[in-house]
């Protein structure tokens, strides 16, 4: 009997590449009026190249744009990027269509939820909160509760054992095949690939979906609101 329901967060409950892609498309335009003088897809192309080297969550990913391309950091095209960046976050950390309709409807059939994410734990929280979804979880799980990532077994590990359920009685949902998916199938989950996020990064930001031939999920969904019926299939 399915008992809880367990999600990845970035590109699972949000688009989060749409939303990296704007806000870094915003940073460099209002860095370029600063004065920054490289071309804009010249920058993007190399901003992110520095994702790819320290990782999306990087907090002076700027500071290492401005010293690649310029050789030193100037503080005030460093400062209107910053705020470029953040201003338009506001606008793009949101929920995909009928997510919080489908939580609501997980939580009424009695299922636990919660949010296993390999994002540093205020970064993942801070996302939770600006969504206004965070008190659906029971728990949530970041890097910081582990210090390791997906698909290692010890952050779903976790989650399953604060939620009280065995991997047996727990869906997983994610978009990431090789972590999420590939994680949670190795402890005998339930698991759902999210083909709605999955997507290739290329060059610049610029995406692409992902649809691999085999994801190895019990279930693959085209929209997030395809949980709810599989909740209910897996307890007919």
């Amino acid at each position: 009997m399915l008992k809880a329901v367990l999600f990845d967060l970035d590109n699972t409950l949000m688009d989060f590449m749409q939303m990296k892609r704007k806000c870094c498309e915003a940073a460099v335009d209002a860095m370029k009026d600063a004065g920054l003088k490289t071309g804009k897809r010249k920058t993007l192309e190399v901003l992110f190249e520095l994702y790819d080297k320290y990782g999306m969550e990087y907090k002076k990913i700027f500071q290492e744009l401005l010293k690649k391309l310029t050789g030193q950091v100037d503080f005030h095209i460093l400062a209107e990027g910053v705020w470029a960046y953040r201003k338009t976050k506001v606008s793009y950390v949101k929920t995909y269509p009928n997510t919080v309709p489908t939580l609501l409807k997980l939580k009424n059939m009695g299922m636990k939820l919660g949010i296993v994410s390999d994002a540093p734990a205020v970064n993942a929280w801070m996302r939770l909160v600006e969504m206004r979804i965070h008190n659906f979880f029971d728990v949530v799980v970041t890097l910081h509760d582990t210090n390791i990532t997906k698909p290692s077994p010890e952050p779903f590990k976790l989650a399953l054992k604060k939620l009280n359920v065995s991997p047996k009685e727990c869906l997983f949902v994610g978009d990431y095949v090789n972590k999420d998916i590939k994680g949670a199938n190795a402890l005998g989950m339930i698991t759902a690939f999210a083909k709605y996020g999955a997507v290739i990064v290329g060059k610049a930001g610029k995406t692409k979906p992902f649809r691999p031939k085999r994801s190895g999920a019990d279930y693959e969904i085209k929209a997030i609101s395809e949980v709810a019926r599989i909740a209910m299939k897996e307890n007919a």
